[in-house]
C-alpha cells in the first residue's frame, strides 16, 4: 500500500469513498454527495489530495488538506480523511494522517487542526491522540447527526 497524490483516474473511487462517509451522516459536515464532476472540482481545489492505493492500484482511502483560515491564521491547515468501510481496521487512517502531516509541512503549514471531530468517532480520536494531537475542548451539540440528533464535537491540533 502506498499513499500518493491522487490522479484523475482515481476520481470514481474517491467520490464513492467520500460519499460513503457523507451518506453515513456521522462524521463529515457535508450533506450532499459528490458527483464525478463536483468531485473533480472539489478534490482539485484542495492544497493537496492524497490517496491510499493498494499494490494493484485500488483506492482504499483518501484525505484532503487545505488552509483552515486566511491571512494571519493562514499557517493553520485543516484536513479530512475517508477510508472505505470494508478496509477499516488496517491502519490506513494512520498512514493517511502521517502523509498529511508531511504534506502540510511541505506546503508551509505549521499546524494541522481538525475543527469538528465527532465525539463518538472514537477510532479517529484515539488515532489523533496517539499521533500527538491535543484536544482543544468539546463543543456540545456541534454536529447534527443524520437522524437529527446532536453530538458534541472535539477540535484537535498538532504542530507539523
Amino acid at each position: 500500500m502506498v499513499v500518493r497524490q491522487y490522479e484523475n483516474g482515481d476520481l470514481d473511487a474517491m467520490v464513492a469513498i467520500w460519499n460513503e462517509v457523507v451518506k453515513a451522516g456521522d462524521a463529515f459536515p457535508q450533506e450532499e454527495p459528490l458527483t464525478r464532476e463536483t468531485g473533480a472540482e472539489f478534490f482539485a481545489a484542495q492544497t493537496h489530495t492524497g490517496v491510499a492505493a493498494d499494490d494493484d492500484g485500488t483506492i482504499l482511502g483518501l484525505y484532503i488538506l487545505h488552509p483552515n483560515n486566511v491571512g494571519r491564521c493562514g499557517h493553520i491547515a485543516n484536513a479530512s480523511y475517508a477510508v472505505r468501510s470494508d478496509c477499516r481496521g488496517r491502519h490506513l487512517g494512520e498512514k493517511l494522517v502521517l502523509d498529511c502531516l508531511a504534506q502540510a509541512k511541505a506546503h508551509g503549514f505549521g499546524i494541522l487542526q481538525f475543527n469538528a471531530v465527532v465525539e463518538g468517532n472514537v477510532h479517529a480520536r484515539h488515532l489523533y491522540e496517539r499521533l500527538g494531537f491535543a484536544q482543544l475542548g468539546t463543543i456540545p451539540r456541534g454536529f447534527r447527526m443524520k437522524d437529527g440528533t446532536f453530538a458534541a464535537i472535539c477540535p484537535y491540533f498538532r504542530e507539523t
